[in-house]
């Protein structure tokens, strides 16, 4: 386990000789990871920083209010209403890489306009390593790892948490007095809500899929899980009132883990899992089926793409 004291005077040491005297950005979502590597970068630079959120349409409910209150300390936050360009760029793409793709180089471009903005060389990420090692090994491409186009407008990127698992980087945000609403936040993936879209990106689905997440991480929470999320998957018959429909089928998935890279899945009691279908259903008239996913990792991700 690393030691976060130690690895916080490492890390603020390494940011300051690796940007010296220029100005970066900070690619933050809100997540614990990037909310990590945007609180040690500003220690380092402080108004050399420019914080950036994007919100691609794709993010948890209520994850912008959050961004914008949590890290409100750093003056020069912007936050970028992304949305249209980005479902405008995912319009038609059904392949899981290449949603990834198509977002990483979304987000690049977004940050690139806004370096330029700030007059920044550098750009700040949060990637850490499970995320290196499942680029590196092909399971996936990460939107800031092997999702990266291959024109990028800096002169470098700075990974200050490259090398920490997950359960590291909350030692390391806890050691910050990071908000705990921040340091004990489940994981939530780069790509967003794309990734928990089976086909196509389309606001409906994503609408869809962002409610019912909402609802499993409600109702879950005292499973304490690793991850818990929901994914639209496809499409099948239900009955709603008096009237036939051919509604969304939602896959709930909440497992148990250490940092990612292996997963069980948490076994969830059915008064519970019938709490939740009724939520969803009830919540959404466009979802006609709630199933459970029980499947471990390996075989399975813990994303569904």
């Amino acid at each position: 386990m690393v030691n976060a004291k130690e690895f916080i005077d490492e890390a603020v040491e390494e940011i300051e000789a690796e940007i010296g005297d220029a100005d970066a950005v900070i690619a933050l979502s809100g997540g614990v990871d990037s909310s990590v590597a945007a609180a040690l970068a500003y220690e380092a630079v402080g108004a050399q920083l420019t914080p950036v959120y994007v919100d691609t349409g794709l993010m948890r409910k209520g994850e912008t209010e959050q961004v914008s209150d949590t890290f409100s300390y750093m003056e020069s936050l912007r936050v970028v209403d992304a949305e249209e360009r980005f479902l405008d760029a995912l319009s038609g793409v059904t392949d899981p890489e290449e949603k990834r793709e198509v977002i990483g180089e979304g987000f690049i471009r977004e940050f690139e306009r806004e370096a330029r903005e700030a007059d920044a060389d550098y750009l700040v990420q949060g990637t850490i390593y499970p995320d290196r090692i499942e680029s590196e090994g092909g399971i996936k491409s990460h939107h800031n790892v092997g999702g990266l186009p291959e024109r990028i407008d800096f002169e470098g990127i700075v990974e200050p948490v490259r090398d920490l698992y997950k359960d590291e980087v909350r030692e390391v945000a806890r050691e910050l007095g990071l908000d705990e609403l921040v340091a004990e936040r489940m994981p939530f993936p780069g790509p967003g809500l794309a990734v928990r879209v089976i086909g196509e990106v389309t606001e409906e689905k994503v609408e869809v899929a962002r409610e019912a997440c909402h609802v499993v991480e409600d109702e879950l929470e005292e499973y304490e899980p690793w991850q818990a999320l929901a994914a639209v998957i496809g499409k099948a018959t239900g009955v709603k009132g008096d009237n036939r429909v051919h509604g969304w089928v939602v896959a709930v998935r909440s497992v148990e883990s250490r940092d990612g890279m292996t997963a069980r899945a948490q076994e969830i009691d059915w008064e519970t899992l019938q709490r939740i279908q009724s939520r969803i259903t009830g919540e959404n008239e466009n979802v006609a089926r709630v199933v459970y996913d029980v499947t471990h990792k390996p075989p399975a991700t813990i994303e569904y793409e």
